[in-house]
């Protein structure tokens, strides 16, 4: 599935971030930025990496979402900045962080969304989702933009 803001492709997919044919992906950092095992380490092992912390979920009411959504924004400037043209970002907190799927998933395509919107440089940002039940929430999130 995949929209369109401003002049910017929003592409989902279902598959290994580390796979992806795009100028960097984003890696879902702990606050050291260090890098670690598992999909860190292949993330680090891919080629440019775009490190951003999201919010780890404390039930909602501690400024997660303005977090969520700044690492999303935050992120995409760093990439026009460095003039890139693709991207990929996985469901930033969504795992060992806890935040809820289906907000997540609002919060990331609204962020997105909107800063694609105001005027980008970005020619596709990639949402790649490792589940298909990730990959339904953010279709659906997807689909209930205007």
């Amino acid at each position: 599935m995949e929209g369109t803001f401003g002049s910017t492709r929003v592409v989902l997919v279902q598959g290994d971030l580390t796979q992806q044919a795009v100028d960097a992906i984003v890696n879902a950092a702990n606050p050291s930025l260090l890098g670690g095992g598992g999909v860190d380490g292949a993330v680090h092992r891919a080629g440019f990496v775009i490190h951003t912390v999201g919010p780890v979920w404390r039930g909602g009411d501690r400024g997660e979402a303005e977090v969520l959504a700044s690492a999303y924004r935050e992120s995409l400037a760093l990439a026009e900045a460095r003039g890139l043209r693709t991207v990929a970002f996985p469901s930033i907190s969504t795992g060992a962080y806890g935040y809820p799927l289906e907000e997540a998933a609002d919060t990331a395509l609204t962020a997105v969304g909107g800063f694609l919107r105001a005027g980008s440089g970005l020619e596709e940002v990639r949402f790649v989702l490792f589940s298909e039940g990730h990959l339904a929430a953010y279709e659906r999130a997807l689909g209930e933009l205007p």
